[in-house]
Formats: structure tokens, C-alpha cells, sequence
């Protein structure tokens, strides 16, 4: 799909694998940039499921993320089963909470810090404790795609088990920064 585009990308449109979204600065603009992508989906003989065609939104769910002009967050529709998780009853429950709590893990400040005591659960006689990661992940911050024309900033911690990272940028003086993504790893003890 990108070859198809390949000349619009830059400047009006995003694609990732078989969806795209069309942006612009105003509503006429973004009319004008929608023109331009139909006309070249009929050049290429292109054909839209109708049933997955949203026009003039403001914001929209996209792998299972909310996209929006102020950045993306968290789907919440997505994140009950760690809102509002049920009580594990077996190791295979937790590795199944982490492996989807980790997909968020870029909207959540040291999450490898947080997942921790997650992580040691699946070790013999632990004790189970939910909340704290429950909890940030309920109150995740808006992710900013990133201008392209400011510099980057990358702020790095580390302490003896995790490595956490923040990618941001600021955006004005006195600002605060803007995230882009967080990254955070345990690390090995030995």
C-alpha cells in the first residue's frame, strides 16, 4: 500500500499495514487531502471495506489504542481486565496479566519497575500484589507523536534492578515536556 502513496505521505497521510488516516490542518484542507487519496484509490483500482471507513472523526480507536490530535492513550474499553482483574489462581494467570499489561508498558512510567513484584510472583511462595500497577495504568498520560523539527530529550534512570527511559520533547519554554514513549527493563541480578 505504500508504493500506492507514495508521493502523499509526507505530507497528508499515514499508513500502517492495510489502514491509512488522512490528516490536514483544517476541515476544508483535510476535505481537499481526502480528494486526493480516493482519486488515486480508484487509479489503482484500490477497494475500501466501507464497514472500516471513518470520515471527519476527531479521534478513533486504532490498534486497540485512542488516536487523537492530542496524541494517544490507552484504549480503556481494552484495559479491564487489568482494572478490574480476577483473582489469579495460578502462575499461567500472572504471565497472562503481564503479557497484557505489557503491551501498554510504553504509556506507563517504569513499568518494569511496577511489574516487579508481578514478575516475582511467578517464583514459589509469593504473595499476591495487584493494585499498584492497576492503578497506573488507569492514570496513564497522553503519548505525543513527535515534531520531527524540535530536538529530541532522553532522560535515563536506573537503580540495581530496572532501567527506566523517557523519550520527549519540549515544546516551549517552561513547558513541561511532552513524552513521547517511556521504556523501562529489569535487569538480571548476576
Amino acid at each position: 500500500m505504500l508504493s500506492y502513496f507514495s508521493n502523499l505521505l509526507e505530507e497528508c497521510m499515514e499508513v500502517f499495514m492495510d489502514k491509512f488516516t488522512v490528516y490536514a490542518d483544517t476541515f476544508e484542507a483535510c476535505l481537499g487531502n481526502l480528494s486526493r487519496v480516493l482519486k488515486r484509490c480508484i487509479e489503482t483500482n484500490l477497494v475500501l471495506n466501507y464497514e472500516k471507513c471513518h470520515f471527519m472523526v476527531t479521534e478513533g480507536i486504532e490498534l486497540d489504542h485512542l488516536v487523537s490530535n492530542r496524541g494517544i492513550k490507552v484504549d480503556k474499553a481494552k484495559i479491564d481486565i487489568i482494572t478490574s482483574p480476577p483473582k489469579p489462581a495460578s502462575v499461567r494467570d500472572v504471565c497472562s496479566f503481564l503479557g497484557h499489561a505489557g503491551f501498554y508498558r510504553w504509556f506507563i512510567r517504569n513499568f518494569s519497575k511496577i511489574a516487579l513484584p508481578l514478575s516475582k510472583l511467578l517464583q514459589k511462595d509469593m504473595d499476591f500484589v495487584f493494585d499498584k500497577a492497576c492503578a497506573r495504568l488507569t492514570s496513564t498520560p497522553i503519548l505525543q507523536a513527535p515534531n520531527w523539527y524540535l530536538p529530541f530529550e532522553l532522560m535515563c534512570d536506573t537503580s540495581n534492578s530496572v532501567l527506566g527511559a523517557i523519550l520527549g520533547q519540549q515544546v516551549g519554554t517552561g513547558k513541561p515536556v511532552h513524552v513521547i514513549a517511556y521504556a523501562s527493563q529489569t535487569m538480571d541480578p548476576t
